[in-house]
């Protein structure tokens, strides 16, 4: 613990599950003044996922407070391969990583998140991955007293959060007649939009997963989303968040049936479609798909406090048709002084691994999934391909 002049201030250490199940409320009225949150920083999100995939005696998550109040929170885990490391909770199913800083209090909270990392990172790399610009990662970047370096992560596409009018007025002549044609058949053939409340959430996503697995049987599905514990993430966290106004489950029926589904996420200053699932024979009937998603999703989205539409990771070709903003996420590594030679040795492992999935981007265009592979972490997530 260390405190200020004033003796208000405190930082300490949440290493036990139920301690951070207990963070709840207060990590909530944190989440809603850090003006940079992302929803994969929500407690609802990262209290489920430690649920399905953290590893017991691994939580890390620094906290500051002031005068009994949170003002900051990093939530961390600890792993060992391939050396000691800190690196975010959330995993690879998350597509943001940031810290919570209160926006009334943001330098207090960073030094006070600084000096509490610092101390957690006696033995270890700090490795922080899908940091978004401006996030107020950068912020405890640009902080640290010891090394530090920082890397090019995932590019991500983002529009404005506008109603879809005014996205198609993004677009070209022809383009934009062509979507507004694809939206006139989606509403002739009468598919009827249903949200879905808290206490259907559980079928719905399980509806969704049927649906996800169904429309890539045979064209390499994520394996991730096939499995019981990211159906549990999902139904988990969903639940709290559909509650809390900060997710949306939707289903899309056709003569009754539901045959697609999905689920968007959202925080002060982004909402992002998560997931999704399709029937193939919508297909069959020429129904765009994903202009009936965004529709839906740009709806949800608009307003002056909304801030943007997010695509999330990836730049498939269905995404580029809207004209977004490519973003580019970053990798920030930290580490103490006396600990330069491991995170010179942690970014020359990162370089090699990315001169190779550049290899096998090159001779295998169609590889799915090739950079979860070749880092060795699970290929559970956003990963662009596998959420189409």
């Amino acid at each position: 613990m260390t405190t200020d002049r004033r003796g208000r201030l405190a930082v300490t250490l949440c290493r036990d599950l139920p301690d951070f199940a207990d963070l709840a409320a207060e990590w909530d009225a944190l989440h809603r003044r850090c003006p940079t949150a992302t929803p994969f920083q929500s407690h609802a999100w990262l209290h489920s996922w430690w649920l399905s995939y953290g590893v017991p005696g691994r939580l890390r998550v620094v906290l500051a407070r002031r005068g009994g109040r949170l003002i900051g929170a990093a939530p961390l885990m600890l792993v060992h391969r391939p050396m000691p490391l800190l690196v975010p909770m959330g995993g690879a199913i998350s597509d943001f990583f940031d810290i919570l800083v209160d926006g009334e209090d943001t330098e207090t909270a960073i030094g006070a998140l600084e000096r509490g990392l610092h101390r957690t990172a006696a033995h270890a790399v700090v490795d922080l991955r899908e940091v978004r610009p401006g996030a107020s990662a950068h912020l405890l970047f640009e902080a640290w007293p010891g090394v530090r370096s920082s890397r090019t992560d995932s590019t991500c596409l983002e529009l404005p959060a506008e109603p879809i009018d005014a996205l198609i007025g993004r677009m070209t002549g022809s383009r934009a007649q062509r979507t507004r044609a694809k939206l006139r058949r989606i509403d002739a053939l009468g598919i009827e939009c249903r949200p879905v409340p808290v206490h259907r959430v559980a079928g719905a996503i399980g509806t969704l997963l049927r649906l996800h697995e169904l429309q890539w049987l045979g064209r390499g599905v994520n394996p991730e989303h096939l499995r019981p514990r990211f159906c549990a993430h999902l139904v988990r966290s969903a639940r709290r968040m559909v509650r809390d106004g900060e997710a949306s489950v939707r289903e899309f029926l056709l003569d009754g049936e539901v045959v697609a589904a999905d689920l968007s996420l959202r925080s002060a200053r982004l909402t992002g479609g998560y997931l999704y699932g399709a029937d193939p024979r919508l297909r069959e009937r020429k129904v765009d798909v994903s202009s009936m998603l965004l529709r839906e999703i740009a709806r949800e989205a608009g307003g002056p406090d909304r801030g943007v539409l997010s695509l999330l990771r990836g730049s498939e070709q269905y995404k580029n048709h809207w004209g977004p903003d490519p973003v580019v996420n970053r990798r920030l590594l930290l580490a103490r002084s006396a600990l330069e030679p491991l995170l010179r040795s942690r970014g020359a492992q990162l370089a090699a691994r990315d001169r190779a999935a550049e290899t096998v981007g090159a001779r295998f265009p169609g590889a799915r999934n090739w950079r979860d592979l070749l880092s060795g972490l699970p290929a559970a997530g956003l990963a662009a391909v596998s959420r189409s």
